[in-house]
C-alpha cells in the first residue's frame, strides 16, 4: 500500500461500502457495479451489496478452469446475490469456447438479471505494472470474435465486453452487429485507441458505436477502483462532453449513464 500510495482497505467490507458510497455521494452518482476483482473473493463484493442493495450491484470475477468453478458460480448468484459473472480469458488462458464453460454459461442463461462480462482486448493490470510484477497474459485469447458461437448458443444470456474491446474496436463491432445480446461498456481511459491505423479519438469511437450498436447497448463506466483517488471524474467528465458534442440527446444519454444496466439487472 505504501508503495502504491494506496489508502489501505478497512478489514470490514461494510464499513469499505459504506466509503464507496459517500464518495458516489459526492459526485451525484446514483449506483454502481462493483467488482471483487480476485478470484475467489465474491464474499467482499456480496457484503457491499448487502449493506447498500439499493446502491450497489455485485459483480465477481471467475476462473472457470478451477475445481468447482460452477458451484461457486451457483451460490455466487443463487446465494449472495450477485449479478454479473466476470472472465478475463487472457489472464487465465482459456478460450470463451472451452467446453469447461458450458456449465457456467447454462446457469447465466437461466437467470434473467446475471450478466456475463468477458474482457477482451489488451489487459493491463495498472498495479502490477507499478509494483514491476510480470503480467503474463496471453492475448490471443481476447478476440471479441469468439464469442460469436458462444451468444448463438445461448441467446438468453447478456454478454457484457468492456473497454470498448480494448484494441478490437472494429472486431466487437462486427460481433456486437451479429449478436444483439452482446453490450459494450466505456469504461477506462480507453488508451486502446493508440493502436488504431488511422489512430482515432474516443469521441470518434462514440459515434462509431452508437452507429452501429445503438445507445441502447452502451453501457457507461468508469473503472474507478482505490482510494484516495477514488471516483475518475476525468473519465466520466470527457465522456458527458463527448455525449454533449455529438448531440446524444436526454431519452438517450440516460440510457448509456445508468438506465440500460438497470434493464439488464432488473
Amino acid at each position: 500500500m505504501r508503495q502504491l500510495g494506496w489508502d489501505p482497505p478497512p478489514a470490514d467490507n461494510g464499513e469499505l461500502a459504506a466509503h464507496w458510497i459517500a464518495e458516489l455521494d459526492t459526485h451525484g452518482v446514483d449506483q454502481i457495479a462493483l467488482m471483487a476483482s480476485v478470484p475467489g473473493d465474491e464474499s467482499a463484493a456480496a457484503d457491499a451489496v448487502k449493506a447498500y442493495p439499493d446502491r450497489i450491484h455485485g459483480y465477481f470475477m471467475l476462473n472457470p478452469l478451477t475445481p468447482g468453478a460452477a458451484e461457486r458460480t451457483r451460490r455466487a448468484v443463487d446465494e449472495l446475490g450477485l449479478k454479473g459473472i466476470c472472465l478475463f480469458p487472457a489472464m487465465q488462458r482459456f478460450s470463451v469456447q472451452d467446453e469447461r464453460l458450458k456449465p457456467i454459461y447454462e446457469l447465466a442463461s437461466q437467470r434473467a438479471s446475471v450478466v456475463v462480462f468477458v474482457h477482451m482486448g489488451v489487459l493491463s493490470v495498472g498495479v502490477r505494472n507499478k509494483l514491476g510484477l510480470p503480467c503474463k497474459f496471453d492475448i490471443s485469447f481476447s478476440n471479441p470474435i469468439d464469442l460469436h458461437p458462444v451468444t448463438l448458443d445461448y441467446p438468453q444470456v447478456n454478454f457484457v465486453i468492456p473497454h470498448f474491446g480494448a484494441g478490437f474496436f472494429r472486431e466487437v463491432l462486427m460481433l456486437c452487429d451479429l449478436a444483439p445480446n452482446v453490450y459494450i461498456d466505456t469504461s477506462s481511459t480507453n488508451s486502446w485507441v493508440k493502436y488504431q491505423v488511422p489512430e482515432i479519438d474516443l469521441k470518434t469511437v462514440f459515434a462509431k458505436a452508437l452507429e452501429i450498436i445503438g445507445p441502447k447497448r452502451v453501457l457507461f463506466g468508469s473503472d474507478s477502483s482505490f482510494f484516495p483517488r477514488g471516483w475518475v471524474s476525468a473519465v466520466a467528465d470527457s465522456q458527458l462532453a463527448i455525449l454533449n458534442e455529438l448531440g446524444v440527446d436526454a431519452e438517450d444519454a440516460g440510457a448509456i449513464l445508468g438506465g440500460n444496466l438497470r434493464r439488464l439487472l432488473a
